[in-house]
């Protein structure tokens, strides 16, 4: 299985906590960064002409902020360019105040069959801290829109003077809406952020208050049917992220677009974050890339356990001595006994146990210092 991304770099307003390439000032340059967009898709559809993708996923930014027949020329070109299955999983994010009944037909007519809607929380005062541009009934409303389509809802924990029952309250006002998949993410504050503020004059939720919403959220998610299939991703059975099941099995996928990152045949390879830079370079036929390493080696291995372990199913020993021809438990004995306490081995598959998954960093870093 392989995926195409595409990044939309605009949105309406920036949110506190965006890190993300997304220029709000910018959107005077929609028309000539879609021009070069497709004049893009082109040349890597060329190259990877040999290749069948089963995923597209269309992310940003805020792809649903920009008219709708920006996004259906990217999925057309997608669709002449590439060797795209005719059953591919096709998603578009959404921010609920920022669609109308137009736009979601228009997605549809077009064969996006998968939408990523950015609720974040269900508490209006929230939302506003955070910069967002909707309200809870902005999203019931799209909710409504998209009634009987396969729905997808962001969640975020960590926000100020959060508390586990206002996490509930909002997860049940995205299941109310429909959301059969949800992605419930810890807040990252960045430095250069608005909210990075927030965080040093230590207004936010602490990295242990974090743990323990987290811990409520999984077992609330499994009483309604949720599976967490990857450390922030619960879904119903069926419902699971095919885009992002590739990458957590070290995949290969091409992004298009501004700060688009790629993994295609062992090399990866990241688009420049700037529009102009980026628009002069398509103009120039240069492909936009800024960095590019070759992945091999231990390099590849720790990916692959790294990913891998991020994930409830963890990874299969048999797939990774296929992949590198190395004897697991043999090279990875030293971390296999030490993390022994927190992992599940039965010499066959590898995985973090449940109840360590979201404090794994220092168990997958065993592995890389092995």
């Amino acid at each position: 299985m392989s995926g195409i991304y595409i990044h939309v770099p605009f949105c309406k307003q920036k949110c506190t906590y965006c890190d993300f390439a997304s220029y709000p000032k910018e959107v005077g340059k929609v028309e000539s960064y879609f021009a070069c967009l497709y004049r893009e898709l082109e040349g890597r559809g060329k190259q990877l002409k040999d290749k069948t993708f089963s995923t597209l996923y269309i992310g940003g930014g805020t792809p649903s902020f920009v008219k709708s027949e920006y996004i259906l020329g990217a999925v057309r070109q997608v669709k002449k360019q590439f060797n795209l299955t005719p059953d591919a999983e096709i998603t578009i994010e959404i921010n609920p105040g920022t669609v109308d009944k137009e736009k979601i037909e228009a997605y549809k007519s077009v064969g996006i069959n998968r939408f990523s809607i950015g609720l974040q929380t269900g508490y209006d005062d929230q939302l506003k801290n955070l910069n967002r541009v909707h309200t809870a009934k902005d999203f019931l409303e799209c909710c409504n829109l998209l009634k009987g389509e396969n729905i997808s809802a962001d969640i975020m924990l960590g926000l100020k003077g959060q508390t586990i029952d206002q996490v509930k309250k909002s997860i049940e006002l995205a299941i109310c809406g429909g959301a059969k998949h949800l992605s419930v993410y810890a807040l990252t504050p960045e430095v250069g952020t608005p909210i990075y503020t927030d965080y040093l004059n230590g207004e936010l939720l602490s990295d242990d208050e974090v743990a323990d919403v987290y811990d409520g959220v999984v077992e609330y998610l499994k009483g309604k049917g949720f599976n967490r299939y990857e450390v922030s991703n619960f879904a119903m059975l069926g419902y699971e992220s095919k885009h992002n099941l590739n990458y957590w099995k070290r995949g290969e996928y091409i992004g298009c677009g501004v700060s688009a990152s790629s993994f295609i045949n062992g090399r990866r390879f990241t688009n420049t974050f700037k529009i102009d830079e980026y628009v002069n370079a398509v103009i120039l036929n240069v492909m936009p890339e800024i960095s590019s390493d070759e992945i091999e080696g231990e390099d590849a291995e720790f990916e692959f356990i790294m990913l891998g372990l991020r994930t409830e199913n963890g990874i299969s020993v048999k797939e990774f001595e296929k992949e590198f021809n190395v004897e697991f438990s043999k090279k990875y004995a030293k971390p296999l006994k030490d993390k022994s306490q927190f992992l599940s081995f039965d010499g066959e598959t590898l995985k973090i146990k449940p109840e360590y998954l979201y404090v794994q960093n220092d168990i997958i870093l065993a592995f890389m210092l092995k």
